[in-house]
């Protein structure tokens, strides 16, 4: 059995649209993942805002309502019966209770004892990452391992292989380990 590391804010759960959404009603402006083109949200955002926006991802509340994005519970359901899977996550510290409570909810069959807080997911032993953040994808590619990327503007620069969806996800990593 492979081990995949799976990132879980806006690869598993879709983190931007709430967080988006809290700033938009806050700044009166129309904030969406498609006009980040890098990975600092603060260039993003209104002038008064700025380095507040990452004030909201310390919002008691905000991880525990996040919706799966389409197909990921079921398709981390299928893949769990094939490989070792670890959710791993760099977070606030405000939100790791939140994120523990989000993936027993949601994910059971994985569970919170398969859940790893970090920053530096390059140093994580595993086969495959799937992340969205740049710095994540080109530390785990430099390892030599394999880094998928959820396809995002801010994350194009990357030279990893990309996917659009869980479902597209799920056919690579077949593809990638048929012979096993």
């Amino acid at each position: 059995m492979r081990t995949l590391l799976i990132d879980m804010d806006s690869v598993i759960c879709d983190l931007m649209s709430e967080w988006h959404r809290r700033y938009n009603r806050d700044y009166d402006d129309d904030l969406t993942v498609d006009r980040l083109q890098c990975w600092e949200s603060e260039r993003y955002v209104k002038p008064e805002c700025g380095l507040r926006i990452y004030d909201y991802l310390k919002e008691p509340g905000l991880f525990l309502g996040l919706k799966p994005l389409p197909f990921a519970l079921e398709v981390l359901e299928r893949l769990h019966n094939k490989h070792h899977i670890f959710i791993v996550t760099s977070s606030v510290s405000t939100a790791y209770a939140e994120k523990e409570c989000w993936v027993e909810q949601h994910l059971p069959f994985i569970g919170r004892k398969n859940l790893i807080f970090a920053h530096r997911k390059d140093m994580i032993v595993g086969d495959l990452l799937f992340d969205d953040a740049p710095h994540n994808l080109l530390g785990f590619s430099a390892t030599g391992r394999t880094a998928v990327a959820m396809d995002y503007p801010y994350n194009r620069d990357v030279n990893v292989p990309r996917v659009k969806s869980w479902l597209e996800f799920e056919k690579f990593v077949n593809h990638l380990w048929r012979g096993e």
